[in-house]
Parts: structure tokens; sequence; C-alpha cells
């Protein structure tokens, strides 16, 4: 089971928040190690022009290896093509393909107007893990959220 206080919040392009929510992309590459326990729930944040939360998943499994061996084992499920993954992944000497599973979009994606207006909130250039205080702000920020992440977290978030 996963720590009841951590979350990550996961920044991507809107094409691939859409694809992951809608299940046909299951795993999602980064060029360093990603070290989350399966479980993990995940805040999806999905960059310009969207800028909003529009959804979560949970982590079900993270494959740290070479950015030849994570392709290998991952290509048919990244919704990327090789030559994407290439320019993307071009002087890695690691990658973590992120198994995603149970995505679900939010009916009400929470613009990040409003996260800030909630208090201090910036975007991660590619993910970070989220504390108490700022899954609780969140969830102010936007109701849906918060009842989502009151199912999966419900230790975590006071709100």
């Amino acid at each position: 089971m996963s720590d009841p206080e951590r979350a990550m919040l996961l920044s991507v392009h809107p094409r691939f928040a859409n694809a992951i929510l809608a299940g046909s992309k299951t795993v999602e590459v980064r060029r360093q190690r990603v070290a989350a326990p399966p479980g993990t729930p995940v805040l999806l944040y999905a960059t310009a022009p969207t800028m909003a939360l529009v959804g979560m998943a949970r982590i079900s499994s993270i494959h740290v290896a070479s950015p030849q061996e994570v392709w290998s084992a991952h290509r048919a499920q990244t919704g990327i093509t090789r030559r994407e993954y290439d320019v993307y992944m071009d002087g890695a000497v690691q990658a973590s393909g992120l198994t995603l599973e149970n995505p679900m979009s939010f009916e009400d994606p929470v613009p990040l107007s409003a996260l800030r207006a909630a208090g201090t909130f910036h975007p991660p250039q590619s993910y970070r893990y989220l504390s108490s205080a700022d899954l609780s702000q969140v969830s102010e920020a936007g109701p849906a959220v918060g009842s989502a992440l009151r199912r999966v977290l419900p230790d975590a978030v006071h709100a």
C-alpha cells in the first residue's frame, strides 16, 4: 500500500494526459530515476495550453533501466513514436517507465489560476511529490479533486 501522505504530481503534455485518461497510454516515461511504491496516486497536470489538473491514476509499477531497455519493454504502451522517444531521451543514461492504472478524469478540471488562488502552486517541470499541505490546497481549489483524493488518501487530505 502507498504511504498515506504521499502522492505524485506529474506534468504531462495535454495529448499524453488525454491518452492516459482514455487508457490508451499506460506507461509514462521519464529521463530520471523515479522511486515511488506501487499504489502511489498520481495527479495529472496537463501543461499549456490546458494548464489544469485533469485527472489521476495510480502507479502499478516502475521500471528503471537504460533508455533502450525501457523502450524495449514498454514501447507499445508509451503512446509515442520511437523518434519522439529518442529525441526525449537524448543524452539520458537512465530512464523510468511508470506503469499507470485506474485512470480517472476530473469532471471539472482545476485550472492553474484556481490552484494558485488556493495558495502557492507551481507545476513541476517533470514531477514532484505532494505533501499533506499540498494535497489539502489542491482539494480546496477543486472540490471534485478533493473528493477523489479523499477516497485514495483518506489520512492525508483534510478539506
